[in-house]
């Protein structure tokens, strides 16, 4: 509601007139870009419901642009993996003590943490601790590394929004007050097609095309580049395809690319022209999969990182699509088991229309488009804000 009722006495007359609701505070933290987009979508979607509310923030320029005020800008603060974050530290107990005395000084009636655990659950606890909302959209996935954790995020949030289907019940079980709104990806819009993708890139449609996904972060590309390149100009010298794109990154380097030709920053676009990708893990295979491309996923990290991961492992895939569809249904390869030759080998048969491999990979795709449900995530995030805000 916008009004806020003056005191009731005895009888319901209430003590003076009513008076307009001082507008509501919510504070949004984010860690990293991907972070940024999500938080714009749901600045967007509050100030569509509740257009005097006062966002404030860490985030980055999307979140500015769409609403925000930006008071700790995220440039810096992205790091990867345990060993990656150690550099990090300082960086983060220096905002951490500031965010804290902001809290202190002037309290948010939401806290909103998105996504980036190992900081924003502290940002969480901090805001929990001063009798604060905590709205945690998109939660740490505790299902594979932290179910020890559990019960420490369980005490240091009122709600959880999660994007995944299988989430909303193992949170749930947990005691933890969580709500399946939907995958942000599902806002996007229709993917291009196939035809025009190709049309535009000079790509003749019986061309049989691979895409790569080395990943967006600098150590990502560092750590699959040579490998993925190294399996496609394979594939590519053996007949199995006719061209190979790369998802790149601007300003990202691509050494020796030979026969392939990197496309930067036009990740979709190279999903929709291809028969098939090698694909880094992480979002881009779920991207793949509402396009309905097959694909094999590799991930490499750093070595300390994967013995830690490895030892901490709750499921037995990494790939979201197969975390979706709660089976195999694409190819996994992990760190050592990334060669050029396995690569080779998983994907060829995805590059071959007839194949039934390929086939069964498509249909099962399909499957997981089902489950990952309807558009409208960030707006499903601002309804429950709302509640909050009015509880």
């Amino acid at each position: 509601s916008s009004l806020r009722c003056g005191r009731a006495v005895s009888g319901g007359t209430p003590l003076g007139p009513m008076t307009p609701a001082a507008p509501a505070r919510v504070f949004i933290s984010v860690g990293e870009p991907s972070g940024d987009l999500h938080g714009a979508n749901v600045v967007r979607a509050i100030l569509r419901r509740r257009p005097d509310t006062r966002i404030e923030a860490i985030g980055g320029p999307r979140m500015a642009q769409a609403g925000a005020n930006v008071l700790y800008p995220i440039e810096g603060l992205g790091a990867l993996g345990f060993a990656e974050v150690v550099s990090q530290i300082p960086a983060h107990y220096r905002l951490l003590r500031t965010l804290r005395r902001g809290f202190d000084a002037e309290p948010y009636d939401v806290v909103i943490p998105i996504d980036y655990p190992g900081f924003n659950l502290r940002v969480a606890q901090s805001a929990k601790r001063r009798g604060m909302k905590v709205m945690y959209y998109i939660p740490p996935a505790l299902w594979a590394w932290w179910s020890g954790r559990a019960r420490r995020f369980a005490r240091a949030v009122d709600r959880t929004a999660v994007i995944l289907p299988f989430e909303q019940g193992f949170f749930r079980r947990l005691g933890i007050e969580a709500v399946y709104v939907g995958h942000p990806l599902l806002d996007r819009g229709p993917i291009p097609t196939q035809e025009e993708v190709r049309t535009s890139l000079g790509v003749a449609d019986d061309a049989r095309v691979l895409g790569i996904f080395p990943g967006s972060r600098p150590q990502e590309v560092r750590r699959h580049w040579q490998t993925f390149r190294d399996a496609a100009l394979e594939l590519l010298a053996a007949g199995r395809c006719d061209r190979v794109l790369v998802a790149g990154t601007e300003g990202e380097d691509y050494p020796d690319p030979g026969a392939t030709e990197v496309l930067r920053d036009a990740p979709i676009r190279v999903l929709a022209a291809s028969d098939a990708v090698i694909a880094k893990s992480g979002t881009t295979t779920l991207e793949a999969a509402l396009a309905g491309t097959p694909m094999v996923v590799a991930y490499r990290t750093h070595p300390i990182t994967y013995r830690i991961g490895m030892r901490a492992k709750k499921v037995p895939w990494i790939s979201l699509v197969n975390l979706v569809a709660e089976r195999e249904i694409v190819p996994e390869l992990l760190q050592h088991g990334v060669s050029a030759a396995a690569l080779r080998d998983a994907t060829g048969p995805l590059l071959d229309r007839l194949d039934p491999r390929r086939r069964a990979q498509v249909d099962a795709l399909e499957e997981v488009r089902q489950r990952l449900g309807a558009p409208g995530a960030s707006d499903r995030v601002a309804e429950l804000i709302d509640e909050l805000i009015g509880a």
